[in-house]
């Protein structure tokens, strides 16, 4: 497809986008609604529920050709998982679809009581997560929901990096016997993996090999560390890339030999740095015994500021241009 909107990239990582020959694909949150179509169309006990997000979560031509597969439940987010987590236990296989921002906040005693508790294999999808929406303000930012649903037993969570991990996300919370939550932002996506690459929940995905500093990232931010160390490169360090797509179960394995490889790591995500896999990894490697150089780039705790995704990944250092200037910080 066509070179990704000029907004999220400045000029020099455009150029860098080119020179690794990254080609772009939908919004996760499009991909997931198309690819689950097409699994619906072979499986009728696949069942979406909305809370008047079927617009924003692209399931409109979901509607139209499988009515009866979708329900819709209004502006009712809690209402929306207690039917999700029913179906669930009734044999179906049901995604419920919500904005992230009140789906894991206004829900999340539902999330905890009615599916994890439970346990039924229902699946929660929050759609336009981290600051996806932008300029419409914290109110709307989903910057909580790994905090918050790490602290509850029983559910895997997943940020996909590109279309690839979508679909293999898609897939694998399909089949799975115990919850999902997964989490979709709404700009359009850059294809990042090798065609033999291979999709496993809890199995970080190596994007690029390096031993001088390791970029562990999930979800939206896994390009913007790709960039980085394509421009890294030009000055001599060689930098590793993990999408760390699964924030639980971790791939501690992955996490610990970048640990024990690499001189430093930086993690990076679309979350506040608290509660999310900045911490998840620090809590691990500290326990473990390992002590590398490290830090957290996500969104600190401050009033975030408004303004379009670019503009906020742009201000706190989730873009090629601020990790690369703290990689080199820290390796001196």
């Amino acid at each position: 497809m066509s070179a990704p909107a000029p907004a999220m990239f400045s000029p020099a990582a455009r150029e860098m986008i080119q020179q690794l020959g990254l080609t772009r694909g939908r919004a996760n949150q499009e991909e997931f609604a198309v690819f689950l179509e097409s699994l619906a169309r072979e499986n009728p006990n696949i069942i979406v529920v909305t809370s008047d997000s079927r617009g924003s979560g692209k399931l409109g031509p979901f509607a139209k050709s499988l009515p009866r597969q979708l329900i819709e439940v209004g502006i009712a987010e809690q209402n929306l998982v207690g039917i999700t987590a029913g179906l669930a236990a009734c044999g179906k296989k049901s995604f419920g679809v919500s904005p992230a921002c009140f789906l894991t906040a206004r829900s999340l005693e539902q999330i905890k009581n009615d599916i994890c508790y439970s346990n039924v294999p229902a699946v929660v999808v929050g759609i336009s997560a981290g600051v996806s929406y932008g300029a419409l303000g914290t109110t709307h930012h989903s910057l909580h929901d790994f905090a918050a649903l790490r602290a509850i037993h029983n559910i895997t969570l997943v940020a996909p990096a590109d279309n690839f991990e979508t679909r293999g996300a898609v897939l694998a919370a399909a089949k799975a016997g115990t919850p999902t939550y997964l989490r979709f932002g709404k700009a359009a996506m850059l294809d990042l993996h090798a065609p033999n690459a291979c999709f496993e929940p809890g199995r970080a995905i190596s994007v690029r090999s390096g031993s001088d500093l390791a970029f562990i990232a999930s979800g939206e931010t896994v390009v913007h560390c790709l960039l980085a160390a394509g421009f890294l490169e030009t000055k001599g360090l060689h930098c590793r890339v993990l999408s760390m797509h699964t924030v639980r179960p971790l791939d501690e394995a992955a996490l610990h030999q970048a640990a024990r490889e690499c001189r430093a790591i930086i993690c990076v995500e679309e979350h506040s740095i608290h509660g999310g896999l900045g911490e998840a990894c620090a809590a691990s490697l500290l326990q473990s015994g390992l002590h590398p150089a490290f830090r957290i780039v996500g969104i600190p705790d401050e009033d975030t500021v408004t303004g379009s995704q670019a503009d906020i990944f742009r201000h706190y250092g989730l873009s090629m241009e601020g990790l690369s200037d703290l990689a080199l910080k820290m390796l001196g």
